[in-house]
């Protein structure tokens, strides 16, 4: 007997792979205009930021920089990027390219400051959380916010998930850029998952607030 649920899992699996060819095409598209950068083409520059400014703003969120300090980051990375375009070959994606350097960024200002900066207690964070979540992830939607899910995971499960389920890099990708093998990667996921499902599942059978009084 066919289950009734194949006809949205074939509808899922279509939409997976829609996905992940928009973000080829779209790969493929900001590392031309990386390109064109690099030999002086200011459009293809503007172009670039403009493509990819969403996905680096995320990421360095993401990976637990203090809310106030992300859209420095975020420039940041775009300065260091353009001051080293004369070095940009294509091998990697631009996008890729672009989340190396970001991650850089975050590590350099965590060394600058001396001291991790807070991921959470501030409504700034709140609101940052909010607005950077992903709305197309199931179980996310009932007013549980994955910033705050994410911040509680270890930095280096964090930083996978984010890379290879947020912002959609391929496992290779991920793992070249997190300087660790593709297993390593996968394996961090999982633990990844997991922990944000358990984390949901406790969310979800939490009384909310304000229901005895």
């Amino acid at each position: 007997m066919i289950s009734p649920a194949l006809p949205e899992t074939c509808d899922m699996t279509s939409r997976t792979a829609r996905d992940r060819d928009a973000r080829t095409s779209a790969d493929a598209s900001t590392t031309t205009w990386a390109l064109a950068a690099r030999d002086g083409d200011t459009e293809a520059v503007d172009h670039l930021v403009r493509a990819l400014h969403r996905d680096v703003r995320h990421f360095v969120t993401y990976l637990g920089a203090d809310p106030q300090t992300a859209d420095d980051l975020a420039q940041d990375t775009f300065l260091r990027a353009l001051g080293s375009l004369h070095r940009f070959e294509g091998r990697s994606s631009a996008r890729t390219w672009l989340l190396s350097i970001a991650r850089r960024a975050v590590v350099d200002s965590y060394r600058h400051a001396s001291a991790r900066p807070r991921l959470a207690d501030t409504d700034d964070w709140q609101t940052v959380a909010e607005r950077a979540q992903e709305r197309g992830l199931p179980g996310f939607d009932d007013g549980i916010a994955l910033g705050e899910l994410l911040a509680a995971l270890p930095d280096e499960r964090r930083e996978a998930f984010v890379l290879t389920q947020l912002l959609g890099l391929p496992y290779a990708e991920a793992a070249a850029l997190s300087d660790c093998p593709v297993g390593t990667v996968r394996s961090r996921v999982a633990r990844a998952r997991a922990s944000l499902m358990r984390a949901l599942h406790d969310a979800e059978r939490a009384e909310p607030l304000g229901a005895t009084a």
